[in-house]
Formats: C-alpha cells, sequence, structure tokens
C-alpha cells in the first residue's frame, strides 16, 4: 500500500470517526434546548455509548501503526500543508487519547452530562447544594485524567493544551497579570469623568418576539448563512457544529435588557462564522477544525466588541434597528454607542464590558487552577468565588445564580477553557490592526453595513487555514507579530477615552 493509500485510509476512517461526533453533538444540542426533564438520565446513558465509541476509534492500536508509518515517510515532511498537519495532529491527539482508559473516558461523559442537568436546576433555584457533589465528581474525574496526561508536573497544563495547544498557565499568568495592571488603571480613569455613560438606553424593555427578529437579522447581516445553520435559545449561550453544513448557534433573551440576547447573539455568531469558514471537504481531518478555542474565541469577540461596539457598527445599525425595536423612540445612534461601552464592575460575565471582562476570566482561571490542583476544596469554592470578586471588582454576589452558578462550563468538564477568551480578546485586538493594515480604514465599510470584505479577510486568513498551524503561528501569520497585549489596551483607550471625555 502506498503512503498516499494509507493516508486516505487513516481520514476516511476519522471522517467516520466524526460522523458518531457530530451525533453525538447532536444529542447535546437537543438536551439543551427541548429535553423532556425526566429523560436526562436515559440520555446521559445515550452519549455515554458515543463517548466510548468514538474514544475506541481514536485508539485503534491499527490507526496508530499507520499513523507512525505516516510520519516516517516523505508525506509527514514533503506533502501538501493539509496532509503534513493531519499526520501530524492525528498522531499527536492518537498518542494523548491513548493515554485515557475507556472507563475514564465514559465516567467523565456521564458525570458530564449529568452535571449540566444537576447545574440548570440548580442555577434556576439558587442551589448550590444541589450542584456541589456534581462539581466534585467532574473535577475529581478531569484531575484524573491531567494526572494521566501530565509530563511536566502541571496538571493544569494538561488540560490546557486541549483547548490551546501549547499554552501554558506560567506564561498566560504573567501576559494576564500585565493586562490586568492596565485594566484596572483604566477603570479608575474613566471612574474619574464627569460624565460617564449612563446605560439608561439598555434599560428599556423589548419585546422577546421583537428580540428575536433582531437577532435573526444581524447574523445574516454580518454573514452567518441560516440554510447552513439556524438560530435557537438555551440558558446559556454557545456554539455547536454537527456536520460539515450545520452549524447553530443559541442565545438567551431577557425583556428587560436587550444587549443581553444582543451581544451574545453577535458573539456565537461570530464563532459560526468560523465555522462555517472552514473547509467542508477537510471536515473530520484537521484542516476542516479550528485551530484553538483562543482563535475560536477572537472570532466571536471580535464580532461582538470591535465591530458591535463601535461608533460606526451604530451609526449603520440604529435606522434599521429601531423600527424594529418600537422601543426606541427619543433615541439616536450615539447614544446606544456611549451606552453599550459603559464601563462598570458587574456579577454576570457574559453581560461585561469590554474592560472588567478580563477581570471575570481571571476569577475563573485562579479558582480552576486551585480546585484541580487541590488547594481549594470543591466546598470552599463559592467563598473562594465571592472574596475574588470583592477583591478585583468590588463587589459581592447576592446569590449563587449570580456567583458561582452562572456559568455551565464546569458543568460540562471544561476545565482550562477560561483563559481562551481572554486569549481571544487580545487576539482579536491584533487582528482587527492587521485587518486595517491591508484593508484600510474599516469605519466606512462597517457605517455602511459592508461587512463582506471583512468577512472575506478572516477567511483568507484564519478560517480556510482550519488547524493546519499551530495557533501562535496562525495569528503571528495573520498578524505579523507574537502575541502582545498593547494592542488591546490601546483599542480600548483609543475609544473610551472620548467617550467618557464628553
Amino acid at each position: 500500500m502506498t503512503d498516499e493509500q494509507t493516508f486516505q485510509q487513516v481520514a476516511d476512517h476519522f471522517r467516520e470517526t466524526a460522523l458518531l461526533e457530530a451525533t453525538s453533538a447532536m444529542l447535546e444540542w437537543d438536551e439543551r434546548t427541548g429535553l423532556p426533564t425526566r429523560a436526562g438520565a436515559y440520555r446521559a446513558e445515550q452519549i455515554t455509548l458515543l463517548s466510548g465509541m468514538i474514544h475506541r476509534r481514536k485508539t485503534d492500536p491499527h490507526i496508530g501503526e499507520l499513523l507512525e508509518r505516516l510520519a516516517a515517510s516523505p508525506l509527514a515532511t514533503e506533502g501538501q500543508l493539509p496532509i503534513t498537519a493531519s499526520i501530524a495532529r492525528l498522531l499527536k491527539n492518537f498518542h494523548r487519547n491513548s493515554r485515557l482508559p475507556i472507563d475514564l473516558v465514559e465516567a467523565t461523559s456521564r458525570a458530564t452530562v449529568l452535571g449540566q442537568q444537576a447545574w440548570e436546576k440548580a442555577r434556576a433555584s439558587d442551589s448550590w447544594e444541589l450542584f456541589r457533589p456534581h462539581l466534585k465528581e467532574i473535577f475529581g474525574l478531569r484531575r484524573r485524567e491531567a494526572e494521566l496526561l501530565c509530563d511536566d508536573g502541571s496538571l493544569y497544563d494538561a488540560l490546557l493544551d486541549q483547548y490551546e495547544e501549547g499554552a501554558k498557565s506560567e506564561e498566560l499568568t504573567k501576559v494576564f497579570a500585565s493586562l490586568r495592571d492596565e485594566l484596572v488603571q483604566l477603570v479608575q480613569d474613566l471612574q474619574a469623568s464627569r460624565h460617564p455613560p449612563s446605560g439608561a438606553s439598555w434599560q428599556r424593555s423589548v419585546p422577546v418576539d421583537r428580540q428575536r427578529k433582531i437577532s435573526h437579522w444581524i447574523a445574516e447581516r454580518i454573514g452567518y448563512q441560516f440554510e447552513r445553520g439556524r438560530l435557537d435559545e438555551t440558558s446559556h449561550p454557545f456554539c455547536t457544529t454537527l456536520g460539515p453544513d450545520d452549524c447553530r448557534i443559541l442565545t438567551r433573551y431577557q425583556a428587560d435588557y436587550f444587549p443581553s440576547a444582543f451581544y451574545s447573539t453577535l458573539h456565537e455568531t461570530g464563532h459560526g462564522l468560523y465555522e462555517q469558514g472552514l473547509p467542508t471537504d477537510w471536515y473530520g481531518l484537521p484542516p476542516g477544525t479550528y485551530a484553538s478555542l483562543g482563535v475560536h474565541e477572537s472570532q466571536s469577540r471580535l464580532w461582538e466588541n470591535f465591530i458591535g461596539r463601535s461608533q460606526p457598527f451604530w451609526q449603520w445599525a440604529f435606522p434599521q434597528m429601531a423600527p424594529m425595536s418600537d422601543c426606541w423612540q427619543g433615541l439616536d445612534a450615539q447614544t446606544l454607542y456611549r451606552d453599550a461601552n459603559r464601563v462598570e464592575p458587574s456579577l454576570v460575565r457574559v453581560e461585561a464590558d469590554e474592560v472588567t471582562y478580563n477581570l471575570h476570566i481571571l476569577i475563573r482561571f485562579e479558582i480552576e487552577q486551585a480546585l484541580l490542583s487541590g488547594d481549594l476544596p470543591v466546598d470552599d469554592a463559592p467563598q473562594a468565588w465571592n472574596e475574588r470578586y470583592e477583591h478585583y471588582l468590588g463587589i459581592k454576589p447576592p446569590s449563587h445564580s449570580d456567583g458561582i452558578l452562572q456559568d455551565v462550563h464546569w458543568s460540562a468538564g471544561l476545565v482550562g477553557y477560561f483563559p481562551t477568551y481572554t486569549l481571544g480578546n487580545l487576539y482579536g485586538a491584533q487582528l482587527m490592526e492587521a485587518m486595517q493594515r491591508e484593508l484600510g480604514e474599516l469605519d466606512p465599510l462597517i457605517a455602511k453595513g459592508q461587512f463582506q470584505p471583512l468577512l472575506s479577510w478572516l477567511r483568507g486568513t484564519i478560517h480556510k487555514h482550519g488547524a493546519c498551524y499551530h495557533p501562535v503561528q496562525l495569528i503571528e501569520n495573520a498578524c505579523s507579530q507574537p502575541l502582545d497585549a498593547r494592542p488591546l489596551v490601546k483599542y480600548l483607550r483609543d475609544k473610551l477615552t472620548p467617550i467618557y471625555e464628553l
């Protein structure tokens, strides 16, 4: 069998594996959108069975032998980029997955499905006690996994690598600390203003049926293809891909707080645009897969904030959205723009402003490291959460629902995920600078609602490459510079200072 035939056999195997993964994702999507309350336990068994089948395929010894053969062949070094990247990443994943016993994989799958169901109920009833045993079990399972994967002594890094390949918590801590100091100073500077945005325009109630119409409209206008996806509702917004032409986004609506759904929709649409921009003919293989979650978050945060909170965006959007909302009489684009950029410490991460948002991430980053290492017992997690909110943001959650129960991530076993949000902000600022260098001034395009040039640039520099490059290399290729916090700090100061000086 030739090297090319061997590669085709491996590719076919992982494409078939992707069919099972998409089926599991479909069951998880259904669980989060309309699962009957008594069906939860059986759904956990369905997903657990599929996770075991998927794991066995990913650790099939025969496939491992074929990948080792390919890694020693000319294809691994002299083949086309999609092929060389596929061989390297699939072999790395094979070795990683082979360290994990099937019983651990199935136990984690079952625990996280049941954990998410318990989290839904716990958050709705503000009951930490209802969720506490599930969190203990999940962190115990993830700790066992980290111990099996750890090579350098850092349990956290072993999990972080799943979401951001090559990232190290020690390096992130330094970058985040530098960013934190800059942001804390910026908050202090802005709070000294005599004329801060009031935020009053966002407090007007907008009926949910009108919000649904606006959310669908804005997702489509910036490029989301509804013939390849859909927009639904859930308790915690997310994006999931169920096939090469089936990417679904979900948001949540609050009648008395329009920005919650609007910016969640923009955020998830950013994720969806990335998924819809990946090469469909490589679906199930690295070239058809996102580079990392930090890169993924750069796409969502770019559309949500760098574009969706800009002055030209509201200059364009307000005249079209005002008739759809039917609740903005007496307002104007400038007022909505200023209120969209109000900076104020708040309790809920997904509704935080661009400046303090990263402090929310830092809190989670610190707590999950301590929970994983065992330095922080799960029983003490709510107290640690509240103490950090008082320390970093000067506020204390009045309830667990607005405190430690506000995020779905830990119930889903996503330990090590949170840092990718701040990485996404950092990457996003660098991508916007690079886009402006190559396309010229972006404001005139945004002010006319001409988003296609921006999306095309992202398609060509980020989306089309899938996971062919290491995430750090992908960003460096696109931006001609390594990870740097200065573009984000400059962007925030340049935008917010004039707003607060009005």
